[in-house]
């Protein structure tokens, strides 16, 4: 399993690089790559150069959710046919992409390899961006807990549902005992009613300050980056393969997004 993000050059002898925000969360279903790429379109409105990698290695649908056909991916990348500069594409909505390929299996494990070049490409791509979101697999695997490790930020995305609440709380204790995370961030999608997110993100706090904070050096602090409504807009737009924030801008789910690209920006 993954320790603390040690992998990563220390600051000091980084030239200015991309803040790196790993969105990631409990269980599939709840939004994350609707929020990864709708955010990301969101940040780069606001004048930031934005890279999204597409990391839920082996299960990628990025492309999908973006209706981009791709003919180099971040495998071809990781068996050198192609280049970093040839793969990474524009995407709708004014930001860059690197997408995975799907149904890969090799990359279902957290092997020597997939650790070196994931590394790689991560500290190459981020001095040129400004934030480079990535965009990870669900639950708590070594792929998943790896990617999230070279991060300087996490987003865990959860929705109002037990089910929801239960895995995002256990991967807030992963991260926070095999990371040492002591700040993490939560985007709450699919609220039905406003403030609905804030009580999710209260109960989360309270289960981590009983079971979690009681063992460690520091106190895990979640804080709430904003709540995203339950939106028909939003099924409309996945189902078209557009972006939200960029179709149907003043809907609902898309101011929500923007507020969450505002309060992310410097």
């Amino acid at each position: 399993m993954t320790t603390a993000p040690t992998d990563r050059p220390a600051p000091n002898d980084a030239p200015p690089r991309a803040r790196i925000l790993a969105v990631t969360s409990g269980k599939g279903g709840v939004g994350k790559t609707f929020i990864s790429a709708n955010l990301a379109a969101a940040l780069a409105r606001r004048g930031l150069r934005v890279l999204v990698l597409d990391a839920d290695l082996g299960l990628a649908n990025l492309d999908v959710v973006l209706n981009l056909h791709p003919k180099i991916t971040l495998h071809d990348v990781f068996t050198s046919d192609a280049t970093l500069e040839q793969a990474v594409l524009p995407a709708p909505g004014g930001f860059s992409v690197l997408l995975a390929g799907s149904g890969l299996v090799e990359y279902s494990r957290l092997t020597p390899e997939v650790r070196e070049k994931l590394l790689a490409v991560i500290e190459e791509v981020t001095p040129r961006f400004d934030i480079v979101l990535l965009d990870t697999g669900a639950g708590i695997s070594d792929v998943v807990l790896y990617t999230v490790s070279l991060a300087d930020e996490v987003l865990i995305v959860a929705t109002p549902e037990p089910t929801s609440m239960t895995d995002a709380y256990a991967t807030i204790k992963v991260l926070a005992m095999q990371q040492s995370r002591r700040e993490l961030r939560l985007v709450v999608n699919q609220v039905p009613r406003a403030g609905d997110g804030r009580g999710v993100a209260l109960q989360l706090q309270q289960v981590i300050d009983r079971f979690v904070s009681s063992a460690v050096d520091t106190p895990v602090r979640l804080e709430l980056l904003g709540e995203v409504p339950l939106d028909p807009s939003v099924r409309d737009a996945v189902k078209k393969r557009q972006l939200v924030v960029e179709t149907l801008p003043g809907t609902p789910a898309a101011q929500a997004v923007s507020q969450l690209a505002a309060r992310l920006s410097p």
